[in-house]
């Protein structure tokens, strides 16, 4: 048993460097809300799909994301025209080399896109042998306001990066992972930028 024993711990342990290995490469996802400082009572919403390109396949993997985590939340899916809330979602996808190509002004760190004014935030990697893949730039941005007024009453924007090779580049992981941070601990600080790994 000894034996048997003294050949598992090595396994083990290497296991356990592989996964933090794997955990650490995956990179964190920053975020960003804003609402009223109001409680956001769940109601039925439906998710606006009326923008020109949003019936791709690929943009559909991010409003079936937002859709679960909304149901998560307490929210019901429901038609346009009857439901209590709208939520209009916006998808971003472009390397972070043509991102800097684009606006070098904004290279660095932080920025935003839409109501949080300026360009999406870059970051600048270097590379020694060989052309380096390129780094996909991800970003999600939900609104949510009532229906009958129109007026915002919560929005948030999800930003994360990947290796163009990596799983977390794939755009139902990229999706996934972007709208659970989005919507971890709703509604969230608002103003405030997090990071969520």
């Amino acid at each position: 048993m000894k034996v048997a024993e003294q050949l598992l711990k090595p396994l083990l342990i290497g296991s356990a460097f592989a996964l933090a290995g794997c955990a650490a490469s995956v990179p964190p996802v920053e975020v960003t809300r804003f609402h009223l400082n109001q409680q956001i009572t769940p109601g039925t919403i439906a998710i606006d799909t009326s923008a020109p390109g949003v019936k791709s396949l690929e943009f559909t993997n991010y409003t079936n994301a937002v859709n679960a985590e909304l149901q998560r939340l307490g929210f019901t899916p429901a038609a346009i025209g009857a439901s209590d809330y709208i939520a209009t979602v916006g998808v971003m996808r472009d390397t972070r080399q043509a991102l800097a190509q684009r606006s070098p002004v904004s290279v660095g760190v932080g920025g935003g896109t839409g109501s949080y004014g300026g360009g999406v935030g870059v970051g600048v990697g270097f590379s020694f042998g060989g052309k380096p893949k390129d780094v996909v730039v991800y970003e999600l941005h939900v609104q949510i306001k009532r229906r009958a007024a129109g007026d915002v009453i919560w929005e948030g924007r999800a930003q994360t990066e990947a290796k163009e090779n990596a799983p977390a580049a794939q755009p139902g992981i990229a999706a996934g992972k972007l709208a659970a941070a989005l919507f971890k601990d709703f509604p969230g600080r608002s103003g405030e930028t997090i990071s969520v790994p």
